[in-house]
């Protein structure tokens, strides 16, 4: 089970942490000014994710305390450190691809390193069970969902509202399976992510940065990993569950590469920033995306714990109707 009243102190720690960010970043001129592509017009702090990233660091710590983490599981979640530190300073000093891309590899390569062996990953007609296959997924894994979270913080409380839905089911899938870590860290992410949301939630008094976007994204890798060497869910489950990022990222990036742009610099041809626009509501954007994730989404991750050997149609069947909508959205294309 998952202590109610440590949640509620997450929570409002969270708050109370990112109150100070906002305040001290404010009174220190260390904003995110608004360019061409931006999405706000006032100059807003962009480093809120520091609350989400502290908290989780001492919840992962409590757990190992606890001994519900072992050593070598504790040191890989450490691995976000690194990701947290490269966004706080491209936070302030917009570091080159270059610096971002070496530590995010090393991140990767540590966790892999100390997290093991990994299992195989069933394709519903295959499996995929080589260990010289397996590794490099995983990496890419770690690496892709470190970026499009980086990608899909866009938005007036989309990225908060992304990670509370994810990590509250999936701390229901890990409280249903008795994997007592797996319940404490997503249900402390999603704490900390609703004392965020209190500042972030449009109109946002501050961002949640690359230190707390990089390293959530980052963190949801690790987990998805965990819940399957512990067999508590799938990888499919997590797929289903970030579902709305993976299918807007991905198609995005797709058909930017298709038009011949630089995939990794900055633009605002998501599908959410279009609807954004579209609607002129983040809000409006927000409470959707929490819909899906509520009605559509959480429902076939569901499905997918009980059969996991369906997991990977149940992700299929997830991801079209929101592929649908990205493209008619015009996901990777300016409105």
């Amino acid at each position: 089970m998952v202590p109610l009243m440590l949640q509620a102190g997450v929570f409002l720690l969270a708050v109370a942490i990112t109150g100070l960010v906002n305040r001290q970043a404010r009174r220190h001129r260390l904003l995110a000014y608004p360019v061409s592509r931006s999405a706000h017009v006032d100059p807003t702090p962009a480093m809120g994710g520091i609350a989400i990233v502290l908290l989780f660091l001492a919840m992962a710590v409590l757990a190992l305390g606890r001994n519900l983490l072992s050593s070598s599981e504790f040191l890989a979640l450490m691995a976000g450190v690194l990701v947290a530190v490269v966004g706080l300073l491209d936070d302030f000093w917009q570091l080159s691809i270059y610096w971002r891309m070496l530590s995010q590899c090393l991140a990767t390569a540590w966790v892999l390193a100390l997290l093991g062996p990994l299992p195989s990953l069933d394709f519903w007609v295959f499996t995929l069970d080589a260990t010289w296959l397996l590794y490099p997924a995983a990496g890419l894994m770690l690496l892709w969902l470190l970026n499009l979270y980086n990608f899909m913080d866009g938005i007036d409380g989309l990225a908060a509202i992304e990670l509370i839905s994810v990590t509250v089911l999936s701390s229901f899938f890990a409280i249903t399976g008795g994997d007592q870590a797996l319940a404490l860290l997503c249900a402390s992410l999603a704490s900390a992510a609703a004392g965020f949301l209190v500042w972030n939630w449009p109109p946002a008094k501050i961002f949640m940065g690359d230190v707390g976007s990089s390293f959530i994204g980052f963190t949801l890798g690790i987990l998805a990993l965990m819940s399957v060497l512990h067999g508590t869910t799938s990888l499919w489950t997590w797929f289903i569950l970030l579902a709305v990022f993976v299918v807007d990222a991905t198609t995005t990036l797709v058909r930017r590469m298709a038009s011949g742009e630089v995939w990794y610099e900055g633009h605002a041809s998501h599908a959410y920033q279009n609807a954004a626009r579209r609607y002129k509501s983040h809000a409006k954007v927000t409470i959707t995306v929490l819909l899906i994730n509520c009605f559509w989404l959480a429902p076939l991750a569901w499905f997918s714990v009980q059969w996991p050997e369906y997991g990977f149609p149940l992700t299929i069947l997830s991801m079209t109707p929101l592929l649908f909508l990205a493209i008619k959205l015009r996901a990777g294309n300016n409105q």
